[in-house]
């Protein structure tokens, strides 16, 4: 379909005429979208179905016939080892960058793992300090925009949650280490150090070293850091590089102070994978003690079943080079299509990540909301505005989450046609209304 984009001039240019020409044009097109009666989804950030095919290979990995012990005999079909089998460990310690020692694997969920953290500080401490359902106020530091469900969890236990600017660097450190500082409620923070939720950034070096600096006032302080993209590179030659936080912590005589997670989710099946937490010895005694009234251990026979799918990590990256190949091609069709679009009009910022699961776009200020809106009448859904900020509420109504894996490249740069008019549709009348 043809676009009605301005070549002539940038919307900030154009003086009143010239927008109200635009605008008709526009909600002519968009008018068109509507008449399609799409029904195209970009609300979450889910693998396609070609991506799970990549997986299927994991169901030959184990039948009747196999033998499901462990190499030290353990009969993964019976009860027993709490902390996950050692051939597990040391699968998902290496695609952690952790020792096995320092990993317990779990079910299928790290989002899971999380809200048990939490749930278990909120009602029994950490390391004999009072349980933080019993203080007066307990507070946790949200890195904006940042992930949706890791707000929905401090907010379910009321944690009051205080935004901190993220930067391309990372959150900006000035801040944490100043709050950090200077308040004992504020007990923890959420970090997606690598390929961030939703911004695609990767912390700096010397963001992950001020981190394991960090001297907070509370002794329960922790960082929750959820390095749920670590292999999910788009790029064989442009990869980024994370320093590993647990070494940095110990070196800097910090060891306690960070839970890890991690999980297969969007390497095997979402529903299905593995999910793991890397600490410290010391916190990894205090979970374990706490697991052993939870849970007699998780699923052994999927550990296994991902171990003899996999091998080792050369098989995780191999694997990984394959979900690039289908992906790759959709996050270069959203740049694309915005830079196309958008440009051209002076509207819009959007990030260009080299890997993870979403591009960050910034609308003009007090757009995010109309545009979600009218995309959604056209039949495109996507993530609700605001959703990237604590208790859904962008201050600046400007920040929207894409989310380019899961549709097929044909419905991807449909559902993109449709956005980038609902964009420049929605800033123009912004601009006209700003003018009167």
């Amino acid at each position: 379909m043809p676009k009605a984009v301005s070549e002539a001039k940038k919307y900030a240019e154009m003086n009143r005429q010239e927008l109200e020409q635009e605008i008709v044009k526009l909600k002519a097109e968009y008018k068109k979208y509507q008449e399609m009666e799409l029904s195209l989804n970009m609300a979450r950030g889910k693998p396609c179905r070609e991506q799970l095919d990549l997986s299927m290979g994991m169901m030959d990995a184990l039948n009747s016939e196999a033998d499901l012990s462990c190499e030290d005999g353990t009969d993964c079909r019976n009860y027993g080892v709490l902390d996950g089998i050692h051939e597990a460990k040391v699968l998902i310690g290496a695609m952690m960058e952790n020792k096995p020692e320092n990993i317990i694997i779990y079910g299928n969920s790290s989002l899971n793992v999380m809200y048990d953290t939490v749930s278990r500080a909120y009602t029994h401490g950490i390391m004999g300090n009072t349980p933080w359902c019993k203080l007066d106020k307990v507070k946790f530091l949200c890195p904006v925009p940042g992930y949706d469900r890791h707000f929905a969890i401090t907010e379910y236990f009321g944690i009051e949650m205080i935004p901190v600017d993220m930067t391309p660097e990372g959150p900006d450190m000035d801040q944490v280490e100043k709050l950090v500082a200077d308040d004992e409620s504020i007990k923890g923070i959420w970090c997606v150090p690598k390929y961030s939720n939703p911004q695609g950034y990767s912390y700096s070096d010397e963001t992950v070293r001020r981190f394991a600096r960090l001297r907070p006032a509370a002794r329960d302080f922790r960082i929750f850091w959820d390095n749920a993209y670590g292999v999910h590179h788009l790029y064989d030659g442009q990869q980024d590089y994370l320093i590993e936080i647990l070494e940095e912590c110990k070196k800097a005589g910090s060891p306690d102070l960070v839970y890890k997670f991690s999980s297969t989710s969007k390497i095997t099946f979402p529903g299905s994978g593995i999910a793991a937490i890397a600490t410290s010895l010391n916190n990894l005694e205090e979970i374990k003690a706490q697991l052993t009234y939870q849970t007699i251990g998780h699923d052994k026979v999927n550990q296994l079943r991902h171990v003899r799918f996999f091998g080792d990590i050369k098989g995780i990256k191999e694997h990984m080079k394959k979900h690039a190949a289908i992906i790759r091609p959709k996050f270069e069709a959203v740049e694309e299509i915005l830079d196309r679009d958008l440009t051209p009009c002076g509207i819009g910022d959007w990030t260009k990540p080299k890997g993870g699961y979403f591009i960050s776009f910034d609308a003009p200020e007090g757009c995010a909301k109309a545009i979600v809106d009218r995309a959604k009448k056209a039949g495109v859904l996507m993530t609700k505005a605001g959703a990237t900020y604590p208790y859904g509420k962008d201050p600046h109504d400007s920040n929207i989450r894409i989310a380019p894996t899961f549709p097929n490249l044909h419905d991807l740069r449909l559902a993109m046609d449709v956005f980038t008019v609902c964009v420049r549709l929605t800033a123009a009348e912004k601009m006209l209304k700003d003018m009167a």
